[in-house]
């Protein structure tokens, strides 16, 4: 599974760093699957976070997130399946505790080769971190209240993923329609992947069900918008004309449209987001 090198899907606000969000990369082995690591520099109380609340666009990728409440000596988890649009998340109730965040964040067909059932009618929704993971959940739950550091707890949690690797579930033919998917940064219909593998529609949805919890024709619409949306932060010279071309949209309209749709906003609303509070833009894109 090597089609993610070339794929790199990012969130509404790639730039930004500071304590309440950071990304580590996964080790060589486990990039094909995980997408990075994130979660809090250090504990914070409520006073402490971005009290405005944060714009969370579809990234192709599924998380497991756990709340380390250091105050009341507990941790709570949860699995967040493929979201097919935008949202925003909630100001949390102000407790006045010390609470971290980790969360591991699998490429959106790579979460099944961990869990431990069918990733069906994950689609949007938040379910308790045992219900999929529940041998993960087991091991690393415990943990989190010893790790202080981010480094600590993705290191555990990567010692736990290296060791499970060789147990992993796979299925070829979902994997290599994913890979020809990227390959084809999205722009591709359903009827030419299955005429491509020699699967009816049918077959291949219900595969794509099974293994993602995503319709082939949703997840290839979600790559060609996060292939567009980093041409449109990294690339200076973005042009409208061309990324229709590039990523096959019907005319200007459509692509507009479709942006529209997944993000919330429009491309001028979204970039200006992107680069809030980025001190050198240049340094940002390069």
């Amino acid at each position: 599974m090597k089609h993610t090198e070339s794929y790199f899907p990012i969130t509404a606000t790639p730039f930004k760093k500071d304590n309440s969000y950071r990304e580590l990369a996964p080790c060589k082995a486990l990039q094909p699957y995980i997408r990075c690591y994130w979660g809090t520099e250090k504990p914070l109380i409520p006073e402490e976070r971005d009290p405005l609340s944060k714009l969370v666009i579809p990234d192709t990728c599924a998380d497991i997130i756990y709340n380390i409440d250091e105050s009341a000596n507990t941790v709570s988890g949860g699995f967040c399946g493929v979201n097919d649009c935008s949202f925003y998340t909630l100001e949390k109730e102000k407790t006045g505790h010390a609470v971290a965040t980790f969360s591991i964040r699998f490429y959106a067909w790579s979460a099944y080769a961990f869990a431990g059932d069918s990733l069906r009618g994950t689609l949007n929704g938040y379910f308790r971190a045992d219900f999929l993971f529940e041998w993960l959940d087991r091991m690393i739950r415990p943990k989190l209240l010893e790790l202080r550091t981010l480094e600590e707890k993705a290191a555990f949690a990567e010692e736990l993923l290296l060791k499970r690797l060789s147990d992993r579930k796979e299925n070829r033919l979902v994997d290599s329609t994913v890979s020809y998917i990227l390959d084809n940064r999205g722009s591709l219909e359903v009827a030419d992947l299955a005429r491509e593998f020699f699967i009816s529609t049918r077959q291949l949805e219900r595969l794509f069900h099974e293994y993602i919890g995503i319709t082939p024709k949703k997840l290839s619409n979600l790559i060609r918008y996060q292939f567009l949306w980093r041409d449109i932060v990294c690339e200076p010279d973005f042009d409208l004309l061309n990324a229709v071309h590039k990523y096959g949209y019907t005319d200007q309209s459509h692509l507009l449209r479709e942006f529209r749709k997944y993000h919330s906003m429009d491309i001028h609303r979204a970039r200006t987001l992107a680069f809030q509070d980025v001190g050198n833009i240049q340094e940002a894109r390069g």
